[in-house]
């Protein structure tokens, strides 16, 4: 962790705090959606992560992308907002957030897939039928289910 949370982490500890996050999902032609394993809580995930100070959150969604998955985004456009108690989430390690997460969808990408940054293991492409909800890190169920729920009958 580095930036601005780790900075405010120093102050509060594992004390709740709201997090402004951005995040990608990338889907191919056939709408299946490019999910990694997170190493910390073993559970499946798209790339995304906490908005810096004065970032634009499409910026921090692609950095993200880039620095998780090895994808550069060409084409982007907004999905939703995830946010509520739904998004609430206590990590691993005891930090604690309320999740405010702006997420987009990504249909155009260069690079090919590959973990980057330590914070993912495997990456791999789901189609909606494929994916186990049980096996979803928790606060992004409700954006997973709202894929699923879009594009899932293609």
């Amino acid at each position: 962790m580095s930036g601005y949370i780790a900075e405010m982490r120093k102050l509060v500890g594992h004390r709740t705090i709201i997090q402004c996050g951005a995040s990608i999902i990338c889907a191919d032609r056939d709408g299946r959606i490019l999910l990694g394993r997170r190493l910390d809580n073993h559970m499946w995930t798209y790339s995304g992560g906490s908005v810096e100070i004065d970032e634009r959150v499409e910026d921090c969604a692609k950095r993200e992308l880039a620095e998780e998955m090895g994808l550069t985004a060409q084409e982007m456009g907004f999905f939703m907002v995830n946010s509520g108690p739904e998004a609430h989430y206590v990590y691993p390690n005891g930090d604690e957030v309320s999740n405010f997460e702006i997420v987009y969808l990504c249909t155009k990408w260069q690079g090919q897939p590959s973990a980057r940054d330590g914070e993912m293991g495997e990456l791999r492409f789901f189609a909606c039928n494929e994916i186990n909800m049980a096996e979803i890190s928790p606060p992004v169920r409700p954006v997973i289910a709202a894929y699923i729920e879009r594009y899932g009958a293609k």
